[in-house]
């Protein structure tokens, strides 16, 4: 009888910590990949991989951009809900400012509309 209390707590002991980490699957992120230079306002991203994660939904979102977990830019956005999951990543990016303008999640119906940089 003891040694199933004991299976029971060691198996409570390592669950429980498990689910603190799934609360980061919670959270509204995507991750994406510049393949060249970009702009969100005045900071300039090199290409490589991101994440953003954001708060709210509609026309006014609080977007952040991370790589390697350290938020290296912060803008609005709008989420918009597509009506299919976009096949793959993707990001559009104005020609002439190179202002990021689109992140499409892959596999999400959500795509993130940044809004245009305040001069």
């Amino acid at each position: 009888m003891y040694r199933k209390f004991w299976i029971i707590l060691a198996a409570v002991c390592i669950v429980l910590p498990l689910s603190a980490f799934g609360k980061d699957k919670d959270k509204d992120q995507g991750k994406f990949t510049l393949p060249s230079s970009a702009e969100i306002g005045s900071t300039q991203l090199a290409p490589g991989d991101y994440t953003a994660e954001w708060t709210g939904s509609g026309h006014n979102v609080d977007l952040n951009i991370l790589k390697d977990k350290q938020v290296v830019a912060k803008t609005q956005a709008q989420l918009k809900q597509m009506p299919a999951a976009d096949a793959q990543n993707a990001v559009g990016v104005n020609s002439t400012t190179h202002q990021l303008e689109e992140i499409q999640l892959g596999k999400s119906r959500a795509d993130l509309v940044l809004q245009p940089a305040q001069h």
